[in-house]
């Protein structure tokens, strides 16, 4: 991976500070830990203690993010088809940040890595924004068919 300097030059990037990597730690560490909280404890149970989605809050209406709590906690118990009916892009979520931390990691610690999303068309980036707001938009349809994409 090459950086650009301010003078214009590209060169190669040198491993981050040292301050840089305890930061890369300890967001793992957290990332971690938050990921046992959830496996652990059920958010749609009585008395859960998590944060409710402020746009549902406010306006009543599910966001395209919506579910993806519940929806981790029943991908990390190994019910998939849970975990797809409270958000269908759950997998793609923890998969996506389960890469970035892992590239930040990897750059950080000085291995040249090449981001997936850097290799990703853009005609896909692009498609992936577009499904994700339709998705916000159909789940909150009260259709039948589309009631079901509601967490």
């Amino acid at each position: 991976m090459e950086a650009i300097r301010p003078d214009g030059q590209t060169g190669r990037t040198l491993p981050a500070s040292g301050w840089m990597r305890a930061g890369v730690v300890a967001c793992g560490c957290a990332l971690a830990a938050a990921a046992v909280h959830v496996a652990v404890n059920d958010p749609s149970a009585e008395g859960a203690r998590f944060l409710p989605c402020a746009f549902h809050r406010t306006t009543g209406l599910w966001c395209p993010g919506c579910g993806l709590t519940r929806g981790a906690h029943a991908l990390f118990r190994g019910d998939v088809p849970a975990a797809l009916s409270y958000n269908l892009f759950t997998p793609l979520a923890l998969v996506g940040i389960a890469i970035a931390w892992g590239v930040w990691a990897l750059r950080s610690f000085g291995r040249e890595v090449r981001s997936p999303v850097d290799r990703m068309p853009d005609s896909w980036a692009r498609a992936l924004l577009v499904a994700v707001v339709v998705y916000g938009v159909l789940r909150n349809i009260p259709v039948a068919p589309l009631s079901a994409l509601a967490p």
